[in-house]
């Protein structure tokens, strides 16, 4: 059966740099029909007229576009309110930058990277608007720990039509393990190995094709980082997935949440975070 829309989370602290992250939640809300959270975080009191301002400017687009909508507005830390609301409504939290002063992004980091540590449901980052979902890329790990990733992308592609590009970042070896050795020796095929990684690559490609997606895929040797940028780069996608390997002993350092927020501030399109485990509303 198809799953039932699952609930999107828009956040704002009242910042301008949020409105691309608030319109682009919007538009994807609608495409999917799903209802929609609006939380307004008031961090410091000589911010709560922007807060209910953008809160507002938000409400109307959502009741515009006919979606079930709640509206929060709670005070504190957005660091503490957004894990804490995005956990209790087991939401998709769409968010942007939270302008954070210079001073505060070089000593503490920028917000982006705590969010995606404490926040354990789906995360969607966007930094510049666009309204459009139609080339995806989807970046996996070749380990089990993508198919909580892969189950929300085949959501999203097959509800909006997007063409899927299963990618797949070799490492060199640093460590002469028997996989590692093989995974490296046929990295240009290694979607074609009886190794782990070959298994779950095949397995994601066929899960694809028979939810009736134009799907491709593609292998890169080198810095995950540096490949997956320079991948999103020329292929000019629009929307990019990540995994998530929490609690996994193999590989985890491609997939942390700083590796995953270095990619999202070097790429204009909006990058999704999916940890291990999560599963997608239940077909009842």
């Amino acid at each position: 059966m198809k799953p039932e829309p699952f609930p999107i989370l828009l956040i704002t602290n009242g910042n301008e740099q949020n409105r691309p992250a608030l319109e682009y939640g919007v538009w994807l809300s609608s495409v999917l029909d799903a209802p929609v959270t609006l939380l307004g975080v008031i961090e410091h009191p000589q911010d709560a007229r922007q807060v209910n301002q953008l809160v507002e400017e938000t409400a109307q687009m959502v009741r515009k576009a006919d979606l079930q909508l709640d509206i929060q507005v709670e005070e504190g830390r957005a660091l503490i309110v957004v894990p804490r609301s995005a956990v209790e409504g087991g939401f998709l939290t769409v968010t942007g930058p939270l302008g954070r002063p210079a001073w505060q992004r070089v000593i503490q980091g920028r917000s982006f990277r705590r969010l995606l540590e404490r926040v354990c449901t789906p995360i969607l980052y966007v930094r510049h608007g666009q309204r459009k979902l139609e080339r995806m890329l989807v970046c996996l790990g070749g380990l089990e720990y993508s198919e909580s990733l892969m189950q929300l992308c085949l959501h999203l592609a097959s509800t909006v039509g997007a063409n899927l590009t299963l990618l797949h970042v070799v490492e060199p070896v640093t460590l002469q393990y028997p996989v590692s050795k093989e995974v490296h020796e046929h990295w240009k095929h290694v979607q074609d190995t009886p190794t782990p990684q070959g298994t779950n690559l095949r397995r994601a490609y066929q899960l694809a094709r028979e939810a009736g997606l134009n799907v491709e895929m593609k292998v890169r040797h080198g810095n995950p980082v540096h490949e997956i940028v320079e991948e999103v780069k020329q292929g000019g996608y629009d929307f990019t997935g990540m995994g998530s390997a929490y609690s996994t002993h193999s590989l985890r350092h491609m997939y942390m949440p700083n590796v995953t927020a270095e990619i999202a501030e070097n790429i204009n399109s909006p990058l999704l975070a999916v940890r291990q485990g999560y599963s997608l509303v239940s077909n009842s």
